[in-house]
């Protein structure tokens, strides 16, 4: 990896205590849920607490799509925070991405290809400037004599390439980063004292409680409190233990 894609990596052993602890029953991960948040967007549902204040991050519920059995929260607690990678940023989603679909199967070249059209066509590249996140081949037919604006790049890189052909290479840009952030992911997991080989049970399980925990604090319009995960290589524990709610505890065996 190069200098730029190492500085997108964290130690999760280095995490902040008020965000992540190791402990004797497992990793306990701090999280939020609120009714309604005030980020713009007015979304009831949880947010790590690493993520709160990050503009990019909104807020999820226990809702899953059609292809992965899992949701966005598991996403951002399994394969971007405790995979060792950023939150946000294209690069860290790029590697997450590839964590999804270790763990559940799911092929990311669709959300890659969404990537591509929605964000970095329009020079949009979250964490970085566009120059380093080009692959090289990419970077190599740029003028070394213009100083371009990152929109601008785009446009040179269309006109040189045609829409379609660049497209497939960025895609596959994606995917190289994706692949490079996995000995990351697994070295991440075990410092924690989780199995690289239970992604997948451990994401189902996560689900579960994430289901109970998500349908009470909805039937119940609790407006807001904060809980723990800890999750081990045999359970996932789901604890909120806020004064302003009653204490609740939700678990679920990782077969």
């Amino acid at each position: 990896m190069n200098e730029l894609a190492e500085e997108a990596l964290h130690d999760v052993a280095q995490y902040p205590p008020d965000l992540l602890q190791i402990r004797d029953e497992g990793v306990q991960v701090r999280v939020t849920y609120k009714k309604e948040w005030d980020d713009g967007f007015g979304a009831r549902g949880w947010k790590l607490n690493a993520t709160i204040g990050d503009p990019v991050i909104i807020a999820s519920t226990r809702e899953t799509g059609q292809r992965i059995p899992t949701s966005v929260f598991v996403h951002d607690i399994l394969d971007h925070f405790l995979s060792g990678f950023g939150v946000s940023g294209h690069r860290s989603e790029a590697m997450a991405l590839r964590q999804l679909y270790r763990r559940t199967g799911s092929d990311p070249r669709s959300d890659y290809k969404q990537l591509v059209k929605e964000d970095i066509f329009y020079g949009m590249v979250n964490g970085e400037k566009l120059k380093t996140f080009l692959p090289e081949d990419l970077y190599s037919m740029l003028p070394s004599d213009e100083d371009l604006t990152d929109q601008e790049i785009i446009a040179f890189l269309k006109n040189k390439l045609g829409e379609e052909k660049l497209t497939d290479s960025l895609v596959n840009r994606f995917f190289e980063l994706g692949v490079d952030g996995e000995r990351h992911a697994d070295e991440s997991w075990r410092k924690l004292g989780l199995e690289p080989g239970k992604r997948t049970e451990t994401g189902l399980a996560l689900q579960a409680v994430l289901n109970r925990a998500d349908a009470m604090a909805e039937e119940s319009g609790m407006e807001m409190f904060e809980a723990i995960i800890t999750i081990n290589s045999d359970k996932c524990v789901l604890t909120i233990n806020d004064v302003s709610v009653p204490r609740s505890v939700f678990g679920q065996d990782i077969a």
